[in-house]
């Protein structure tokens, strides 16, 4: 009888949990089962480590095989569990010393003829393990890069089964020879990416990224986007078509500033499960941008899929931008799906395989028509849309939702002389990313030492209590307040508006003038705190 050991990850969400692979081997009738909870996708791996097996030259024991995945209770699922098995199994066999594979975790899929090939979610997974206390970590050759972000971790990346058996029994490693010819598509990286997943998706694939001196004029519209990048607010465009919404969203991933190296691990944990990783770039150091088309479902927002929920696009957008384009054209359930995320940063998935908490803090930009026919209020008087009509299409937003968007900026049609003058005003992403980053240093020196970052974090109670505004500039919130303008919520979501306005101008505390100019992004209504021009917070 043979026994051997060893252990890789299941992934449960974004989150994994080390799971022991056993193999013992028993005199009888030649068998393989596979117990511990497995899917499909695991259960075929008998066949495919089988034949793995023999093809690199090693011999498949003639016995009764019993391979075990504990914890039992916590389902598996996936490919990733094949190199395990394999070196488990050769374990058992006495091919390869049992107490080499005890404190190893190995993570990776194997091709029928022996090969290591990549899977999804490697990163969470090697983060999982050295959580857990394991410092050796197999993967395939093209997951080695990004299981080796995780600091304090020894990661052996390999091509095939044959070089590992020869690596942990002292034998000469072999060369594998490449197979695939230079001017066609490589398939062994086709398990990194799921069908499909292109731009939209989350990550910037490298192209150059749209500028916003592109936009002509728009001058209230381009100060409200500033400001939403620079405190980390949520933004509502409205107006007709063809006035410049799209445009103004697609250029605020660019005025935010790079992630952070933790910031940077959660964003790559949450698109390697997804598969939305483009290959070559092991870790994303730029926020996300997801755009989901308006027929999109709420669980495709929020997460789902069969069996264990997959993240959805608001974990995709995490720590960066979910546009939503056409808005109003969003099902009203899927639209009120994003209320509990907007407020705590991260998302609870139940079903009935499990529930999951996915990590959702992301900047939402939403943009909608006035009506149907986008033409209400236009000065050539060309809407035809009834009065009901434009109430329900306005109602589709509901007010919990828009109560929880800090700026409301509506977008007029650009002029003929702004369209004519653009490239000699307007100012280009990255003198704007400039004054972006140094409003978010001015934020992140003021709360050192909290769980706080941005403003838009920062709870109501705290800014009301711990880092008071100027006497007195509270008052027209104050009133807008008592009169039911204003909710609870909406004060406190004017405040961090107010702290974003003062950070940029480089102030203290905000003034009554920050007030009133947060006010008048929240409610559109006039205050006199606004003069005309990009910036016109400052003095």
């Amino acid at each position: 009888m043979g026994f051997a050991r060893t252990c890789s990850v299941a992934l449960v969400g974004v989150e994994g949990v080390v799971v022991e692979v056993q193999a013992d081997l028993e005199p009888g009738v030649s068998a393989f089962t596979l117990v511990g909870l497995p899917d499909k996708s695991l259960t075929e791996s008998r066949d495919r480590v089988r034949a793995a097996v023999v093809n690199a030259g090693a011999e498949w024991p003639q016995k009764k095989l019993t391979v075990g995945l504990s914890p039992a209770s916590v389902p598996k699922g996936g490919s990733g569990f094949d190199l395990a098995v394999a070196c488990a199994v050769l374990g058992a066999a006495e091919r390869i010393d049992p107490r080499v594979l005890a404190d190893i975790v190995m993570i990776g899929e194997l091709g029928l003829d022996g090969r290591a090939r990549p899977v999804r979610g490697v990163l969470p997974a090697v983060l999982a393990a050295a959580d857990a206390g394991y410092e050796q970590v197999v993967v395939p050759e093209s997951n080695a890069a990004e299981a080796a972000l995780v600091p304090g971790v020894s990661v052996l990346g390999v091509r095939s089964l044959r070089q590992l058996i020869a690596v942990l029994t002292d034998e000469p490693v072999p060369e594998e020879e490449e197979t695939i010819e230079p001017a066609r598509p490589d398939p062994y990286l086709a398990g990194l990416a799921v069908p499909g997943a292109g731009l939209g998706t989350g990550v910037d694939r490298g192209d150059q990224p749209p500028d916003l001196a592109d936009v002509a004029g728009q001058h209230l519209a381009r100060a409200a986007l500033e400001v939403a990048a620079a405190g980390r607010h949520h933004v509502f465009f409205k107006g007709p078509p063809g006035a410049g919404k799209t445009m103004l969203a697609e250029r605020l991933p660019g005025l935010l500033p790079p992630l952070t190296p933790k910031e940077a691990l959660e964003v790559t944990a949450v698109h390697s499960v997804a598969g939305t990783l483009p290959a070559g770039q092991p870790l994303v150091d730029r926020p996300p941008y997801c755009a989901p088309h308006h027929s999109a479902t709420m669980a495709s927002l929020v997460g789902g899929g069969t069996g264990l929920p997959r993240p959805g696009a608001v974990s995709l957008a995490h720590r960066g931008v979910l546009f939503m384009d056409e808005a109003a054209e969003f099902s009203g359930t899927a639209l009120d799906a994003l209320r509990q995320p907007l407020e705590s940063g991260h998302v609870v998935v139940a079903r009935a395989a499990g529930m999951l908490r996915l990590p959702a803090r992301f900047l939402m930009a939403l943009a909608a028509n006035p009506c149907p026919c986008g033409r209400y209020g236009s000065s050539d008087g060309g809407c035809e849309c009834r009065p009901s009509s434009v109430r329900r299409y306005r109602a589709r937003l509901s007010g919990p939702l828009m109560d929880r968007v800090d700026l409301r900026v509506t977008v007029q049609p650009v002029t003929r002389s702004e369209l004519l003058r653009m490239h000699a005003r307007a100012e280009p992403s990255a003198v704007v990313a400039e004054r972006v980053g140094a409003a978010r240093e001015r934020a992140a020196a003021r709360y050192a030492g909290t769980p706080w970052t941005t403003n838009s974090e920062v709870p109501g109670h705290e800014l009301r209590t711990r880092w008071q505004v100027a006497p007195g500039a509270l008052g027209k919130a104050e009133e807008d307040l008592e009169r039911g303008l204003l909710t609870a919520r909406g004060l406190d979501r004017v405040l961090r508006v107010a702290w974003t306005v003062a950070d940029l101008a480089g102030r203290d505390r905000p003034t009554a003038r920050d007030v009133d100019w947060a006010l008048e992004l929240r409610t559109g209504v006039r205050r006199g705190a606004r003069t005309e021009g990009v910036g016109a917070w400052r003095p």
